[in-house]
């Protein structure tokens, strides 16, 4: 590993951090336009362009939509006049659905789903259901979630199944309705009869998956994509006959599990890759320190080779119009991702854009896979960032900033990483290790994590940062942990657990108190936690697990807490309450412990207004700079 002799200034914190120019392209189901996102007044907006044979000039594009919060989701429908868009209040997740009439380009977006305090859980557009989609909704009651189709061009909703017994339903190109029922051991596929009676047709262990099954509905009505382990430790696609419950596997790869990033982060992209016309699988994802796309037909193999030739990195998002003519495909890059129009036909292609054209890739540093062992011998995948410009042959060990990612039914991927470049850029090695109970990298290793927060899954970080010391990568006096959601969790546990190993910490939306961030979950899922949260730490509800519970929780412990610590927490988050960080920063200010606290009005649990962004790293940027002595 070598880092560049050229020490470059830092990029600013505005060229991370404002919006990208454009991001998110897809193309008509006609083939004839394309929507992609681009700011306006500082808020990502969908923009949508004609495809002329010559002309891509994107500041042609027409402004569709009007939004005061960034929009990250939209749709094209199967008519391509209509476009959809997800949006929430200031991060509430309370999501609606609005469509965009690009017929009536004076026209208002309209709310699909106008009902106050809502959210909508799931979208999903179901083969063979034409002119409609399919939402989970819970707009009867907040722990009612219904399955629901509503027609796109009038908004007519239909309830197709109530959300009375818990169930996670969704519905077939043949109408006939299913759902996913967690129970003691597992999960429990049901189908619901148009007489209400439920028909038990498969079931699922829990402890193979936490948030439940995957569960996509082939085109054909009779069966479902899912994934299995079956008697390994790699997620593998395979088919369910709904008529019997059978699993048939359809693909394998030796070292790589199904790709389920887009089970906890439904922006990323599915691991089914689906033909545009038929809806049939064409090609599976897999996942492991890289991403490796494996095609399921000739005709989608002839285009994966070339889509997969046009730029360095990892194939990202793919869209192509029904005829399979055109493809629109994006490039996740640790430096320089970039999105492109391919025409297989004529087997041209066109850059349509580099979403952070204005940073230069030299100015960046490598994201680079590595693996280190932990002390029960189990291997953690990890990326590591090197200072940017820093040889190691002249410079002593770096200041390390240690990221933990959230979850932690979750992982990084390899990519352009934001948060890594800031501090990378600034002088300081960045390690995000994958620790046991991270997802993609095999059943056991998720299923360590069982009964390990603040045991074993600390541990993991512990010995990641001797990792880094040892290879010269990281000063043992300048260490710091900086990590959001469950790493924020992971970082108040490594100032209370490990308070000498850190020169200071930075939590950003972090759980402080394991029983009260589970108390104050949604109704609505408080059902499905039996095989995550109650599995891995315990039920609240049970007196001698909520004792384990707290001694395992940070504010238990803060009269350990000597670091310096910076906390970032969204007052509209509901996921971690913000009261929690209230009570840490009050009680350390009580005993004179140096915290900085501040709180944003309008996010929630991921911060996504830009200029809050900003502020936050900034702040960030100097407080670790004082403490380990980086570039502010």
């Amino acid at each position: 590993m070598t880092r560049s002799p050229v020490r470059p200034e830092p990029v600013s914190v505005a060229d991370l951090f404002a919006p990208p120019e454009y991001a998110r392209p897809a193309i008509s189901p006609d083939g004839r336009w394309l929507a992609f996102l681009a700011p306006w007044r500082s808020r990502l907006n969908v923009w949508v362009l004609r495809l002329g044979d010559d002309d891509l000039d994107l500041s042609r594009a027409r402004r569709v939509t009007a939004d005061h919060r960034t929009v990250l989701d939209h749709r094209w429908t199967d008519d391509p006049r209509f476009l959809l868009y997800l949006q929430d209040d200031d991060g509430d997740e309370n999501h609606h659905v609005y469509r965009v009439d690009l017929e009536d380009p004076d026209a208002a977006a309209v709310d699909l789903t106008p009902y106050p305090g809502a959210r909508v859980w799931e979208l999903t557009q179901v083969p063979g259901l034409t002119g409609s989609i399919v939402v989970s909704l819970n707009h009867r009651a907040p722990g009612l979630i219904d399955l629901c189709e509503i027609k796109v061009a009038t908004g007519e909703l239909t309830v197709l199944a109530d959300g009375i017994d818990g169930s996670s339903w969704f519905t077939t190109s043949a109408r006939e309705v299913y759902g996913v029922t967690v129970t003691e051991k597992g999960w429990e596929l049901r189908q619901r009869r148009p007489d209400g009676e439920l028909r038990r047709v498969a079931e699922f262990a829990g402890d193979d998956f936490p948030y439940g099954p995957l569960t996509r509905p082939a085109p054909d009505g009779r069966s479902l994509w899912t994934g299995t382990y079956g008697d390994g430790d790699r997620l593998r696609p395979a088919r369910l006959d709904l008529a019997t419950g059978e699993q048939t596997e359809i693909d394998r790869h030796p070292t790589h599990d199904l790709d389920t990033t887009s089970v906890v982060a439904p922006l990323l992209p599915a691991p089914f890759i689906t033909d545009a016309r038929t809806g049939e699988l064409i090609g599976v994802r897999y996942s492991r320190e890289r991403q490796v796309i494996r095609p399921l037909t000739e005709a989608f193999a002839e285009v994966l080779r070339a889509l997969e030739g046009l730029a360095d990195g990892d194939l990202g998002g793919v869209s192509s119009d029904r005829s399979g003519r055109y493809w629109v495909t994006s490039f996740n890059h640790d430096r320089d991702p970039s999105s492109w129009l391919y025409d297989h036909v004529t087997g041209r292609a066109r850059l349509l854009f580099r979403p952070l054209r204005r940073v230069d890739p030299d100015t960046l540093a490598p994201n680079m896979p590595v693996s280190i062992t932990a002390r029960d011998g189990l291997e953690l995948p990890s990326y590591l960032f090197l200072p940017v410009g820093q040889d190691p042959e002249e410079h002593a060990a770096p200041p390390l900033v240690l990221m933990p990612h959230g979850g932690p039914w979750a992982r990084d991927t390899w990519g352009f990483d934001l948060f890594a470049q800031y501090f990378a850029t600034r002088g300081y090695a960045v390690l995000k290790p994958q620790f046991r109970g991270s997802t993609g990298f095999g059943r056991e290793h998720m299923q360590a994590a069982i009964g390990e927060f603040a045991g074993a899954m600390h541990d993991d970080l512990v010995d990641a940062v001797e990792w880094a010391v040892t290879h010269g990568h990281a000063d043992p006096a300048r260490v710091a942990i900086f990590g959001g959601s469950y790493g924020g969790y992971a970082a108040l546990i490594g100032v209370t657990v490990t308070p000498h190993l850190f020169a200071a910490a930075v939590d950003y939306v972090g759980v402080s108190d394991l029983a009260a961030t589970m108390r104050s979950f949604p109704e609505a899922v408080r059902p499905g936690l039996r095989h995550n949260y109650h599995l891995y730490i315990g039920d609240p509800d049970v007196p001698e697990q909520e004792a384990d519970m707290l001694a395992r929780s940070p504010i238990s412990h803060l009269d350990r807490v000597v670091t310096p610590l910076m906390i970032f927490q969204g007052a509209n988050d509901v996921r971690v309450k913000k009261s929690e960080s209230d009570n840490v920063v009050e009680r350390l200010r009580t005993r004179g412990v140096e915290v900085a606290y501040r709180v944003f009005d309008d996010e929630g649990h991921a911060f996504l207004n830009p200029e809050n962004l900003m502020t936050m790293f900034r702040e960030a940027g100097e407080f670790l700079a004082e403490h380990l002595g980086g570039r502010p």
